[in-house]
């Protein structure tokens, strides 16, 4: 296994030396080997969550999941064309920064299993606690911190605390630095829709923690009601509990690329064909690699875990604000 070598992927292109991704010999699951069936090379991102089996002609790529329900892409090439028909824009820390207070609400449940309240999580945690869904976060703490809790009682746990602290914020209290707008962010919105540019918000988050969130950042930008602006909102849904229905969220998050994939597709009715017209923006290595997979040209945005995650060679393009992704979408 290495990490230094140039490759090239088809679908991604040519990957740089130092690029982040991890050559493998064989896919975890066992089912392809480099050198065998076809197969040229297989590659994984950083953090190991996605590995990209590289055909002559095609690749495929293979999401792990942390809940035994991995599954197979293809990775369809991409090339951004102009003028520009919509934009995706992933929520926390690309339109909100808000990644440490979602941190700060997996370290307290944990702290909770382990009935320590001065339990904190270290710094290599933190590309696990983020960009995936809220199960895959707490199973990798179970896994770390307390093996012989289970993710529904940790789930339960999670959940108190998160209705805690969003009523709270609702109620004017709370932690103030919850959700602060990320900087340029209304000039950039006000401009794609002066351009006539679609907008649609996705996240990982479920419902009822991504709503608040929205509506509190849109009090304050003094922009009204989120529904009225976004062409299209896409969330992870509403949580299984006893006594209540859930909808599909906790299997299918980024990386997968179902969310955007629906946002851009049912939410705003843009076909596949046209997929190159649709320009996704992230911050995390989770997203930028359903960005991806979905089949959209991808921005990665500064202040993630994009070059942690060692997701930096699935980026079209990387910016540090909001005014470079317009210089990007500028016709030229």
């Amino acid at each position: 296994m290495t990490n230094n070598l140039p490759a090239s992927i088809p679908g991604l292109g040519s990957i740089a030396a130092g690029s982040g991704l991890i050559s493998l010999d064989a896919c975890t699951d066992g089912r392809f080997r480099a050198g065998r069936d076809g197969v040229v090379s297989i590659h994984a991102t950083g953090d190991r969550k996605v590995e990209f089996i590289a055909f002559a002609d095609h690749t495929l790529a293979y999401v792990r999941s942390a809940l035994g329900y991995p599954a197979y892409y293809p990775v369809h090439p991409v090339a951004l064309e102009r003028p520009v028909q919509a934009v995706l824009m992933d929520l926390d820390g690309t339109s909100v920064h808000s990644e440490g207070f979602w941190i700060w609400i997996i370290e307290q449940t944990t702290a909770s299993l382990l009935a320590n309240p001065r339990f904190e999580l270290e710094p290599a945690d933190l590309p696990f606690v983020s960009g995936h869904s809220v199960s895959e976060h707490l199973e990798y703490c179970i896994r770390k911190y307390c093996p012989g809790k289970t993710v529904e009682e940790a789930r339960t746990r999670y959940f108190d605390h998160t209705r805690r602290e969003m009523q709270a914020i609702l109620d004017g209290a709370g932690r103030a630095d919850a959700f602060v707008p990320a900087p340029g962010l209304k000039e950039f919105l006000l401009t794609l829709k002066d351009r006539g540019i679609r907008i649609a918000l996705v996240t990982s988050g479920l419902h009822e923690k991504a709503w608040p969130e929205i509506v509190a950042a849109f009090r304050a930008l003094k922009m009204g009601d989120p529904r009225d602006f976004y062409d299209a909102i896409i969330t992870a849904g509403f949580p299984l509990r006893k006594g209540e229905a859930g909808t599909l969220g906790e299997l299918s998050p980024k990386p997968h690329p179902w969310l955007y994939a629906e946002a851009a597709r049912i939410g705003l009715g843009i076909p596949l064909e046209q997929r190159n017209r649709v320009l996704g923006i992230e911050d995390s290595g989770a997203g930028v690699c359903a960005i991806r997979l979905a089949g959209y040209p991808t921005v990665g945005m500064t202040g993630g875990n994009i070059s942690e995650s060692g997701t930096r060679a699935l980026c079209d393009y990387f910016c540090e604000t909001f005014a470079q992704v317009l210089d990007v979408m500028r016709d030229a």
